[in-house]
């Protein structure tokens, strides 16, 4: 909250059982040289990708984050000293397809270990309507095995290069995968492997902290699960649609108001739209998030008579965040979906 370096396609499908991109073409003197003395030089794009640097890497990496809080990460521009500090990087971890400028310093880098989480799990297409586990896409063949996962090879096919991941418009692939506990648990257990690798001195500490967090990340699921068991509507609105994994994994029916922009205003139409939506589905409230202004919200929830609300897509952590960390505010999440849905 930039991927994949040219390198030979023989040590692409080499690295590929661990979704990675390149680090078979790595020794493992440069790789560990972090771990003699020094700490490994971590770059993640984003607060998604950060988290999981330091609760995996733990005491063994210094992990710099190239957006900084309370910046709308889709929008990132990075400084001529960013596009330094990803080259001087031992290891870089980010999602493509959320930040062009970073896939496109990334790519140029020459930096060996670089990982790319949208190749760790398998991602999907979600518009602004997600509903259940059907997506209410009609003709979707290529996602009949939504959740069956058959392992990083599948996931590195489907996102070679120029898959044009674009945040859910029609054809493109949704990248928000970190607001499913499980799929971000997928990703992390490929990030502890490639840091096993990348420095393995500290590969026994990699996997126990891999270990924990996945831990820490199903009993998160197990309460969303319990949490969002009985809703009185399965239908809520956001003005970002970010929210189509989580939807997805839960049984619920995400309404974005306004696409990829959270500050967009809706047209007349969709607010009519919504209001009907609103009413059939006994939806009860708008969501709007932290890092985005809430005009569009509180401009629909005043034209329909629904309350706002805040669900946070994480993709930074500011003193406006309700939580300090990823699970801190993925539990006020579920807090505020399970009152917005009348779940028990």
């Amino acid at each position: 909250m930039n991927v994949r370096r040219l390198i030979p396609t023989t040590a692409v499908a080499g690295a590929v059982v661990l979704g990675l991109t390149a680090l078979s073409a790595c020794s493992t003197s440069d790789a560990a040289d972090g771990g003699n003395g020094d700490k490994l030089k971590v770059t993640a794009s984003f607060y998604p990708m950060q988290f999981l640097a330091e609760r995996i890497g733990g005491e063994h990496v210094a992990v710099t984050s190239l957006t900084k809080p309370g910046v709308e990460p889709h929008d990132l521009e990075l400084t001529p000293r960013q596009i330094g500090s990803i080259s001087d990087s031992d290891y870089v971890l980010y999602l493509k397809g959320i930040q062009p400028a970073v896939d496109d310093a990334i790519k140029q880098s020459g930096v060996q270990n670089t990982v790319d989480a949208a190749t760790l799990t398998t991602l999907e297409n979600h518009g602004s309507e997600v509903s259940g586990h059907d997506h209410g896409h009609e003709g979707e063949e290529e996602h009949a095995d939504e959740h069956g996962h058959e392992g990083e090879e599948h996931a590195e096919e489907e996102h070679s290069e120029g898959d044009g991941h674009n945040h859910g418009e029609e054809g493109g692939a949704d990248p928000h995968i970190w607001l499913d506990p499980v799929k971000y648990a997928e990703v992390a257990k490929g990030v502890g492997k490639s840091l096993e690798k990348a420095d393995p001195d500290h590969a026994a500490d990699y996997k126990k902290n891999t270990d924990a967090l996945v831990a820490e990340l199903g009993e998160l699921n197990t309460a969303y699960e319990t949490g969002l068991k009985n809703p009185a509507t399965k239908t809520f609105i956001t003005t970002h649609s970010a929210f189509g994994y989580l939807a997805e994994r839960y049984g619920l029916t995400q309404q974005g108001i306004a696409g990829i922009d959270p500050e967009a205003e809706p047209s007349p139409a969709r607010i009519q739209e919504i209001h009907t939506i609103a009413e059939k589905e006994k939806a009860t409230t708008v969501f709007f998030e932290t890092l985005a202004s809430d005009r569009t919200a509180r401009t629909l929830a005043k034209d329909t008579g629904l309350k706002t609300g805040v669900l946070d897509p994480l993709e930074g952590i500011t003193d406006k965040s309700q939580g300090a960390d990823y699970i801190e505010v993925m539990e006020s999440n579920l807090a505020a979906l399970q009152k917005a849905l009348g779940a028990k």
